[in-house]
């Protein structure tokens, strides 16, 4: 299904964000700033993302997107990359049934093939058993950069249409790894970093950014609201002017 793009149409909003976007940062300095090991942040960011999916959930949002692991961080330590595949895996052995059981639908998206066999065997399990569920759907974005989805996209569109030149973009969107999601209302990023840091490069051209210094493992149902409220409070303009927007207000 092809979704409405930011750039090309207005896209419909409302006052609970359709699609919440979020890079969960600062497990490793929660975990730090307790005198523990990183990896217990990372363990603790798991139960943060639960909350989440169930805030969301009673809250109406239809789509979730969550920034698990970048295509980027390969570069961390060994150890805590193997503790994050893991933790990866322990996540989906647990979660789940109970995903499936209220209706919510997991995706994964991103590279997979850099993950190990039985964890690809894993996802693709996880994706076949919630793929009917229609109440949210929760993507995690692992082994994910938003120049690979682009570039990854321009492939599948040029194989798709070899002998064809000055291609739309409707007709790469059709290519990218979330194109059965519309683009995003809110972002959010926890732990004080305010960059996008490659992460849905395309799908974020009209996106709502909300910046937190609180910790992903901190972040709560309370911090949630509080980033849907700045939401509510910004004006979607979408290229146009106040005044168009009163006057749309009005003819609605």
């Amino acid at each position: 299904m092809m979704q409405t793009s930011s750039t090309q149409t207005i896209p419909k909003t409302s006052a609970v964000p359709c699609h919440i976007a979020i890079i969960m940062d600062g497990n490793g300095r929660w975990a730090t700033k307790r005198f523990l090991p990183r990896v217990a942040g990372h363990a603790k960011g798991v139960e943060a993302v639960r909350s989440a999916v169930e805030a969301c959930a009673e809250r109406g949002v239809e789509y979730l997107t969550l920034f698990a692991f970048s295509s980027e961080n390969w570069r961390r330590p060994e150890d805590e990359v193997s503790v994050l595949m893991r933790l990866f895996v322990t996540a989906l052995e647990r979660e789940v049934t109970k995903m499936h059981a209220n209706s919510i639908r997991l995706k994964v998206v991103g590279d997979l093939s850099r993950f190990d066999v039985k964890l690809q065997e894993m996802i693709a399990n996880a994706e076949r058993k919630t793929a009917n569920n229609n109440r949210l759907t929760v993507t995690i974005c692992a082994n994910y950069g938003g120049r690979w989805d682009i570039m990854q996209a321009i492939d599948k569109m040029v194989a798709a249409h070899p002998a064809s030149t000055g291609f739309t973009e409707e007709q790469l969107a059709q290519h990218l790894s979330m194109a059965y999601a519309p683009e995003p209302d809110l972002f959010i990023r926890t732990g004080g970093e305010e960059r996008i840091s490659n992460f849905l490069l395309w799908q974020l051209a009209y996106t709502e950014l909300y910046f937190t210094d609180t910790y992903w493992p901190d972040f709560d149902n309370e911090a949630l609201d509080a980033a849907i409220t700045s939401y509510q409070q910004r004006e979607r303009r979408f290229g146009r002017t106040s005044a168009q927007l009163v006057e749309a207000k009005k003819a609605s």
